[in-house]
């Protein structure tokens, strides 16, 4: 039987190169001594790995990997890591920055090594919305039972390990922020084994699930909040990076952000988010937690316009603060919730920092923290939470520790007093008293502050009531009872704080998408937030994997689906409507595969201020049909030329085929000097069809690209082209 080795089988070598590189001041001087490491590598035969077990899952490739033979020839990049951990997401732009840089085909492979802490995270179902909420696209292997882990003896979520060419150890790297070191680690490995020829630039079948996948109206949305003087729901449609506010009626009265991420202020309809999460709104203000982004944001409804309150777009590691908002630096912020901290109610926000486990303060006015010096308003600074990740409860609020904070709920009014707190990685619901600053245990996890494995799904009281990595809380002052998101395990929860009995509300504790006939037959995929309202009647969730926000009617018992409708959507709240339909969610358009016809069309003579009126004749395969449960849809482009559509994506579904489609776009009057002088628009059909007797199904792509020879001179007026295509099976 093969021997293989494990991690400390590197740790005496890459102990001496860790020293040696701290020391070291010049690029060329660390990349000297990264090449006389690998050099004293290659003279070990026994730094082999365990290849991946077979009949593992794998998404986003077309079969399963393995290290003799697919990555043969590569430089690996192993990710261990669980999708719930904080730590793990804050490495994902550092992996997806060096496959920008090293591609397939110049030898490196990034392959995620799934390694679930909480039960829930083993499934196969759960792991693959984690890959489409994270946006993955390298591949990724489900080791539900951390095989390799334990192989490797790796100790902790994230570890990094590279491999080289036959599969051998090179270097780990244990944690976040390594950043720079990866970046060089790689380049290196490339540099080294490429010059031996050693190095192969075959392709490994890497095909991403998200291409294989339906629009949906929402798309993992993390949080909703609800006005109850306006009676407006506020919606972090997580992954479609925008924030929607929304009538009680379900119509869309304002969307901001979206379709693709990125940080930006302005007008509502020219700011970007990037993953936003928590989301509070009080009167025409709107407040965000722009998660990946590391931001505070405002969203003025009045105004009009979007502001960055506090952050720098970069992932801060600071555990103190006290510098003013947009020049204080924070870390991956998962909730808010408009609280006291002096003498003007809402004059601070409070902030769950997931990423530094800690809760924060960001004051709206001038005030006061417990036990704490006078702050002014902007001021961004920690309120509780020594930044270790542990469950530790203490009368000092800097004492005190907290493990992934996800969920914050205010209940101001004594005897409560306090923030309620969904501490996601300790399986607990905690409490922060508002006038000491001292943190207490409500329900769940375990005495023991290191243990943060204290899971589960048991209802009871204190301790011994059991929660599975919640992410969300709710407070219904009225009835004095918590409201908890049960993320992994499916359910709805509610607590009394005074009994500290905790119970299932709503939820069957499987993984699905089932509408009553009551609480106790419904189901839910990993809700991440809930809000209460209606004065207490009902309770808005939302259910993070299903892609949707349910209603639970708490005085009827049922849960009913809270419809998304929109007509023409405007940039700021307004109590105008238009026709109503169903709301069109930003598309993400699958990559067209090398097989689809891409039609080259004669140029079309066109001017400033005139519409393109294309009219697009399609036919289908004979013997099939449109398929109704996978939308068929078009999207329109202009590469490189994004004015010309008004930096707006254009897409619409295709639902009948009978007729010609008319799609119309209109050139902008005022053409950039800086354009090309040969502009092109791409309209692009991705057709799903089935046989009509039933069996087999097939998606049919074709792309139409029509040169534009722009005139100098506006004028008025419609240019019409047709464009047709019959598909062949």
């Amino acid at each position: 039987m093969a021997s293989y080795s494990s991690l400390t089988a590197l740790i005496p070598a890459q102990s001496q190169l860790d020293y040696a590189l701290e020391d070291a001041t010049t690029d060329e001087e660390k990349e000297s001594l990264v090449y006389q490491y690998l050099n004293k590598l290659d003279d070990k035969d026994d730094l082999k790995i365990p290849d991946f077990e077979p009949g593992l899952e794998w998404l986003n490739t077309e079969g399963p990997l393995s290290l003799a033979k697919e990555l043969a020839g590569k430089v690996v990049v192993l990710d261990f890591f669980t999708y719930c951990c904080i730590n793990c997401m804050h490495i994902l732009p550092d992996l997806h920055k060096l496959e920008q840089k090293h591609s397939v085909k110049d030898g490196l492979v990034v392959v995620g090594v799934h390694s679930a802490k909480f039960p829930n995270e083993r499934v196969l179902a759960a792991v693959r919305a984690a890959v489409l909420r994270y946006d993955i696209s390298h591949p990724v292997v489900n080791d539900g039972e951390a095989r390799l882990w334990h192989e490797l003896e790796v100790a902790c979520w994230p570890t990094l390990v590279l491999l080289g060419p036959r599969g051998n150890l090179l270097f780990s790297l244990v944690g976040e922020g390594h950043g720079p070191r990866l970046e060089l680690f790689a380049r290196a490995a490339l540099k080294h084994y490429g010059a031996q020829g050693l190095i192969k630039d075959h392709a490994v079948g890497i095909r991403l699930y998200r291409d294989s996948l339906p629009t949906t109206v929402l798309s993992f949305p993390g949080k909703v909040a609800v006005d109850e003087t306006s009676k407006r729901l506020v919606i972090a449609d997580t992954g479609h990076h925008r924030v929607l506010v929304v009538a009680s009626t379900g119509q869309v009265l304002c969307q901001v952000g979206g379709p693709v991420s990125g940080w930006k202020d302005g007008g509502l309809s020219e700011a970007l988010f990037s993953s936003p999460q928590g989301v509070a709104i009080r009167g025409d203000m709107v407040y965000v937690a722009d998660t990946e982004n590391h931001l505070i944001r405002k969203i003025d409804l009045s105004e009009g316009k979007v502001t960055t309150l506090a952050g720098t777009g970069v992932q801060g590691t600071d555990k103190e603060g006290g510098a003013m908002g947009p020049q204080q630096p924070i870390s991956s912020p998962w909730d808010v919730a408009l609280g006291t901290a002096g003498s003007v109610e809402g004059g601070v926000l409070w902030i769950a920092m997931a990423g530094t486990h800690q809760i924060w303060a960001l004051f709206l006015e001038d005030g006061k923290l417990p036990k704490g010096s006078d702050s002014k308003k902007g001021t961004c600074i920690r309120f509780a939470g020594s930044g270790n990740e542990e469950n530790r409860n203490n009368s000092y609020p800097h004492k005190a520790s907290f493990a992934q904070p996800s969920g914050l709920a205010p209940a101001p009014a004594e005897p409560w007093g306090c923030l309620f707190i969904a501490d996601s990685e300790s399986s607990t619901v905690r409490s922060l008293a508002l006038k000491d600053g001292a943190v207490k245990l409500v329900v769940g996890g375990e005495r023991d502050p290191m243990n943060l494995f204290a899971f589960g799904d048991a209802d009871g009281k204190g301790v011994d009531a059991k929660l599975q990595h919640p992410l969300g809380v709710a407070w219904d002052a009225g009835a004095n009872l918590l409201y908890v998101a049960d993320s992994y395990n499916h359910k709805i929860k509610v607590l009394d704080p005074k009994s500290k009995q905790c119970r299932t509300l709503a939820g069957t504790g499987e993984s699905s998408d089932t509408l009553g006939p009551g609480f106790a037959e419904s189901t839910f995929n990993e809700p991440g937030g809930l809000c209460v309202g209606d004065g207490g009647k009902l309770l808005y969730v939302a259910d993070t994997n299903n892609h949707q926000i349910k209603v639970l009617d708490l005085q009827t018992q049922t849960v009913s689906v809270f419809p998304i409708l929109s007509g023409d959507v405007p940039d700021a709240a307004s109590s105008s409507t238009t026709t109503t339909t169903a709301v069109a969610p930003p598309r993400k358009t699958p990559k067209l595969p090398k097989s689809a016809p891409v039609l080259e069309m004669p140029p079309l003579a066109v001017a400033p201020g005139q519409t393109i009126s294309m009219e697009l004749s399609l036919a289908l395969p004979e013997g099939t049909k449109l398929t109704e449960e996978a939308p068929s849809f078009w999207s329109l482009s202009a590469e490189g030329n994004d004015w010309l559509l008004q930096s707006q994506a254009v897409t619409g579904d295709i639902s009948d085929l009978s007729r010609p489609l008319s799609v119309r776009t209109d050139v902008p009057v005022a053409v950039p000097t800086t354009s090309g002088l040969d502009p092109t628009l791409t309209l692009t059909a991705w057709v799903y069809c089935c046989l009509s007797e039933g069996g087999a199904c097939m998606m049919k792509p074709v792309a139409f690209r029509v040169p534009l020879r722009l005139d100098s001179a506006p004028q008025q007026g419609s240019v019409p082209v047709t464009l047709a295509h019959a598909f062949q099976k």
